[in-house]
């Protein structure tokens, strides 16, 4: 059999949290239980994940939740025994989700290294290239080098076996283990082609997947056994810091099982079962399973060489750029500004997306670019970008850049040097003074590797210089700019998951300038950020979308502290339009692009959570 996880550890939870336990299944069991029995935040942020997909479901207010109002009881109490079904009726959608998510499903076979069987666990491909399952299957790389996986290891319709198609592991490309959190993440030694056959389950980061009450359902094999399913008689019952614990039917070798919501999401990653004595009518047993979002916490923190980032990009969702050799010299900015060639306008092939204008009220606002040699001459040109900057504001209007995904590459961070841009007077931009001695980055607009893209490797870096201008940054907060957020991806998920035909992507990117902006060190802070995205559909039309971010509450704690009052920053999509009507800047052919922007109003705002809340 398979090692087993720290059972005393495991034990110590279950049994400590028992009063708790079975007060919140008694909960369940009232009006309004679904509501009451997590905690108010955890409820609210449930019904916002499940109102993206669902239309006719509305937010809820925790604080009113909180407070026991009936009203907010009843309507969030509703809303989840709708959706969340206590009664077992589910649509046909539910199987074919459940159909594609176990495909990615597969049997671990773990063995010495004399070739011996030794136990058997369960994992799940969750990127292109890569399956997670538990430690305490694949406690090292030396275990994961010398078993395999063996995917379709199942009955067919027909009731017969189908074909198995067995892999090697290969830890020599990735390997990342956690024994606290009780994972292990490994490459699959096949071409991609192979794994194609089998899809993966991608990993949510965004809270909200599940809560006491919900039901869960395990794909597994177990004791090795053929592929099953704990279906639907499973339901969360607590829910801890780093794990999950729910009833379900589950054996040895379900170790490294993924456990779904309704949604197909995978909400933990199930590691162990222990006796419950008191728990009488769960059959004694109490099952735990290790959060996701605790999990991809900490890869996150984890760092990895080049190579292996790439792959670990796919977990999340992002893209896996061209790993070249690293470029060790320093950030160095080419003096000649004159070999700068700048934003291309005819980048997407058959459409022309020129700069952005600037209304008659901007205009004299924008800082002159003293070497212009064309018009306008308030435009400068970097390689592969360029930026419109206010020098009232002295920030920038807008940057523009060219992205090409197909022959980016990927460039080690060195030391930051961030530059003044000489064509600019000094006055008219925003230095290093601003930045020293407090939590404001240097927030870039122009992301340092989306220009960095070409024939050559020295291309490349020297476009990612030159995003190292002041005039490309604005101060924003340490917790706004290093926090990996939905934003930040955008880009990344249009390159390569969105219908587009060259791998090639035009955004523009810019602060929200507002007149009550509050002041800094003689430079206004600003609370909002746009991006519109441009792409080429595989049908040859043009396709543009819109963003807002804010960092709001996250200026609190500088200067004259108290008169900054913001909330929580979030991540829009709105109309081309809205963002027009915002800035004051107009986006030409790409406001009638806008697929959002056709469907719904100027007003509208669609939260983003991640690449599914996308309209593209």
């Amino acid at each position: 059999m398979t090692a087993y996880p720290d059972r005393d550890a495991v034990e110590k939870r279950v049994h400590e949290r028992e009063d708790e336990r079975l007060r919140k299944i008694a909960i369940l069991a009232e009006p309004f239980g679904l509501a009451r029995a997590d905690d108010p935040g955890r409820v609210a942020t449930r019904i916002d994940r499940l109102s993206r997909s669902r239309p006719d479901v509305r937010p809820v207010d925790p604080i009113a939740i909180a407070e026991g109002e009936e009203g907010a009881l009843r309507d969030a109490g509703t809303v989840l025994e709708r959706i969340i079904r206590t009664d077992d009726l589910l649509g046909v959608g539910y199987l074919e989700g459940g159909v594609r998510a176990a495909k990615a499903v597969g049997r671990i076979s773990i063995r010495d290294d004399r070739g011996r069987l030794r136990g058997y666990g369960t994992g799940s491909l969750v990127s292109p290239e890569l399956l997670l399952t538990n430690h305490h299957v694949l406690a090292d790389a030396a275990t994961a080098a010398c078993s395999v996986v063996e995917f379709d290891y199942q009955d067919g319709a027909d009731g017969l076996p189908l074909p198995v198609r067995l892999f090697a592991l290969d830890p020599k490309r990735f390997f990342a283990a956690d024994q606290g959190l009780d994972f292990a993440l490994v490459a699959v030694r096949a071409a991609a082609a192979e794994l194609a056959a089998f899809g993966f389950n991608r990993l949510v980061e965004a809270e909200g997947k599940a809560i006491v009450g919900d039901y869960v359902t395990i794909v597994q094999h177990p004791n090795g056994e053929r592929k099953q399913i704990a279906l639907r008689e499973n339901r969360i019952v607590d829910v801890l810091e780093r794990f999950l614990h729910y009833e379900t039917d589950t054996e040895p070798g379900s170790s490294g099982s993924p456990v779904f919501n309704d949604q197909w999401e995978i909400v933990a990653l199930h590691h162990a079962s222990v006796a419950a004595p008191r728990q009488g009518e769960l059959g004694g047993v109490v099952n735990e399973g290790v959060r996701v979002s605790r999990l991809l916490a900490a890869l996150r923190a984890r760092t990895f060489p080049p190579e292996q980032q790439a792959l670990l990009a796919g977990v999340f969702g992002e893209p896996s750029p061209v790993v070249a050799a690293p470029v060790t010299e320093a950030i160095r900015i080419d003096p000649d500004y004159g070999n700068r060639s700048g934003y291309d306008p005819d980048f997407l092939a058959g459409h022309r997306v020129p700069l952005p204008e600037l209304s008659p009220d901007l205009a004299p606002l924008a800082a002159v670019n003293r070497q212009a040699t064309s018009e306008p001459k308030h435009v400068l040109p970097y390689h592969h970008f360029s930026v419109v900057l206010n020098k009232q504001r002295r920030l920038a209007f807008f940057t523009a850049v060219n992205i090409d995904g197909a022959t980016s590459v990927r460039l080690r961070r060195e030391k930051d040097k961030w530059s003044l841009d000489p064509r600019v007077p000094e006055e008219e931009q925003t230095g290093e003074p601003v930045y020293a001695d407090n939590p404001l980055d240097r927030g870039h607009l122009v992301r340092r590797l989306d220009p960095a893209w070409g024939p050559s490797r020295e291309a490349a870096k020297s476009a990612n210089d030159d995003t190292f201008h002041f005039t490309n940054c604005t101060p924003q907060h340490e917790d706004f700019n290093q926090n990996r957020t939905t934003w930040a991806g955008l880009e990344d998920y249009v390159l390569e998951n969105a219908d587009n035909r060259d791998l090639r992507v035009s955004v523009v990117t810019g602060p929200v300038f507002a007149a009550d902006d509050d002041q800094y060190r003689g430079v206004q802070l600003p609370r909002q950020f746009f991006k519109v995205v441009a792409m080429v559909r595989q049908d040859g039309s043009l396709s543009a979308t819109g963003y807002l971010l804010s960092q709001e509450q996250l200026l609190q704690g500088l200067e004259a502290a108290a008169e900054f009052s913001y909330g929580a920053y979030r991540t829009f999509q709105v109309p081309v339009r809205r963002i027009e009507d915002l800035t004051g800047l107009s986006f030409g052919p790409l406001r009638d692009a806008d697929p959002l922007g056709q469907q719904e109003s100027a007003t509208t705002a669609k939260e983003v959570g991640g690449p599914a809340d996308l309209v593209l």
